[in-house]
């Protein structure tokens, strides 16, 4: 692997989203993770539809090994390779791996450099700490279903686990200040996050207003709780998104629109007065909306400066030009043969960029050839699998040839 993080050794005990997506940030930006499974494979390798696996999309990068951690000899295996990783990242139940003597103070004992991160569904402290935690529950929990949606209308949850996804990547983000820290004084600590906290810390605007205000904020829909016109519009064959918020953008969307009269109504004039009459501003250029097409549209917008963009579809995402040219569909080698087609990396650094090497490792693909890595002889590799702690491939079928995966942008 190359890129930023080169070098840094990671454990990846993890399962479904949350887990699973802070790991494979790591691995795209250059760290060696191991995925360490339970011998029939986390549950994300079950979860299907239409031919496409969960676990695929967040485990790109990485190597599997499978090791049973039911028994006490399997934790050991964890144990001894924890005294030369740099990273462990889990997100079992609360006090599961306490149980199974590899907390953090445990793996601690035996390198004080290690970084360990947790993520769980509200954390390792307070009196919810070993409550279950999915995304859905999360963002009910965190009131994000409660200012979702259309008003008026039942509870909605965003179309995405956000919640999931971003206790991921606040994972990922402690890793990294941890391992800062870890270079300049060469001593580890516990990174704690959950998806409670991932959903809360999304909550800018609200909390905020809630704060001000005392008002408890509701779904506003596509609108915006602060500014107008900033909602999806009704255009000739679709929608379009307007991004009005400031005062200048508002008088270049009344000159794209030719309509400089709202510019100058009594209605409209301020950003207040836009913003107390949202609906009926809304009703007034959507009327304006419906003489031309979405396409028609933008391009004057465009024209005139005003932040604009379609609602395009998840296929239309992929065939835009500037989403191609971005990378951010990558084709790479499925572990099974074959290529399969990724989300590219989001984040793009000049002299050291994150890259998709290898799709979703098999289960226990790499066993043999990560526990030799970490100081494992081949007579105690024998012994783990004889005793049925240690599974995957064999020495055999590890050392034949195979292709090498390649990485390019998907066409």
């Amino acid at each position: 692997m190359t890129g930023p993080l080169a070098g840094m050794r990671v454990l990846d005990l993890t399962h479904f989203m949350a887990g699973p997506f802070c790991s494979m940030l790591l691995a795209d930006m250059g760290a060696d993770v191991v995925k360490v499974e339970r011998p029939q494979g986390e549950d994300g390798r079950r979860m299907s539809a239409g031919g496409f696996r969960s676990f695929d999309a967040v485990n790109r990068n990485k190597r599997s090994i499978a090791v049973d951690l039911g028994r006490e000899e399997g934790c050991q295996v964890v144990r001894r390779m924890a005294e030369q990783a740099d990273v462990l990242v889990q997100n079992f139940r609360v006090g599961s791996l306490e149980r199974m003597g590899l907390a953090y103070e445990d793996l601690a004992l035996v390198n004080a450099g290690i970084i360990y991160c947790s993520i769980s569904g509200f954390g390792t402290t307070g009196p919810r700490r070993e409550e279950g935690g999915l995304d859905l529950i999360a963002q009910g929990f965190t009131g994000l279903m409660s200012v979702t949606g259309e008003p008026g209308r039942p509870p909605v949850k965003i179309g995405v686990p956000i919640c999931d996804l971003n206790a991921g990547l606040f994972g990922a983000l402690g890793i990294l200040a941890a391992w800062a820290h870890r270079l300049r004084t060469g001593v580890g600590q516990m990174v704690d996050t959950s998806l409670m906290e991932g959903g809360i810390a999304y909550t800018i605007w609200e909390s905020g207003l809630f704060w001000a205000s005392g008002e408890v904020p509701g779904p506003e829909g596509s609108a915006h709780r602060l500014a107008a016109p900033y909602e999806a519009l009704r255009t000739a064959d679709g929608y379009i998104t307007v991004g009005g918020a400031s005062q200048l953008n508002w008088e270049r969307i009344c000159a794209a629109l030719d309509r400089a009269d709202l510019a100058v109504d009594d209605r409209f004039r301020t950003p207040s007065l836009r913003l107390g009459n949202r609906q009926e501003l809304a009703g007034v250029l959507e009327g304006v909306l419906a003489g031309s097409t979405t396409a028609e549209w933008l391009a004057r917008l465009n024209e005139e400066g005003v932040p604009c963009g379609p609602v395009n579809t998840i296929a239309s995402v992929y065939e835009d030009a500037q989403v191609r040219a971005r990378q951010m569909a990558v084709e790479v080698r499925a572990s099974a043969g074959g290529n399969t087609t990724v989300i590219g990396p989001p984040v793009k650094l000049s002299r050291t960029p994150p890259s998709v090497a290898r799709g979703a490792p098999a289960l226990g693909e790499h066993t043999h050839e990560v526990l030799r890595e970490y100081s494992f002889t081949d007579d105690e590799i024998g012994d783990l699998r004889r005793a049925g702690i240690a599974h995957g491939e064999s020495p055999r079928a590890r050392d034949e040839p195979r292709p090498a995966p390649t990485a390019r942008r998907a066409t």
